[in-house]
């Protein structure tokens, strides 16, 4: 029997029962992707905290040469996370995607080995 967040343990959404995931992340093959945190979760940080440690793994543990991943344009939280944690975009595909009659594109982006050590 699990009980629930109550505020009194940092970063976990009150009410939610304990050992309620609130994100995923993959890596897999330098590639990073499906980077999600459960809804009431956002806003707290978590996604950064996420794509930080993918990112120490990917470089410090399994010595990878460079990251890669594609995130929608107009995700703004994730394009700034992303850019602070030092990727860069590469190419930015136009209307990859129609979603509801509105074209989506999407920014394809990497971050090196050698250009986080700066």
């Amino acid at each position: 029997m699990g009980g629930t967040a109550d505020g009194l343990q940092p970063g976990l959404q009150p009410g939610l029962p304990l050992g309620t995931p609130l994100g995923h992340i993959s890596l897999a093959d330098g590639r990073l992707g499906r980077v999600l945190i459960a809804p009431g979760a956002r806003g707290r940080g978590l996604g950064e905290q996420l794509v930080t440690l993918a990112v120490s793994i990917a470089f410090d543990e399994l010595v990878l040469p460079e990251i890669r991943l594609g995130v929608w344009s107009h995700n703004t939280a994730a394009l700034r996370v992303y850019e602070k944690l030092g990727f860069r975009t590469t190419a930015t595909l136009e209307a990859v995607e129609v979603v509801d009659g509105v074209p989506w594109s999407v920014h394809r982006m990497r971050l090196t080995a050698a250009d986080r050590r700066q």
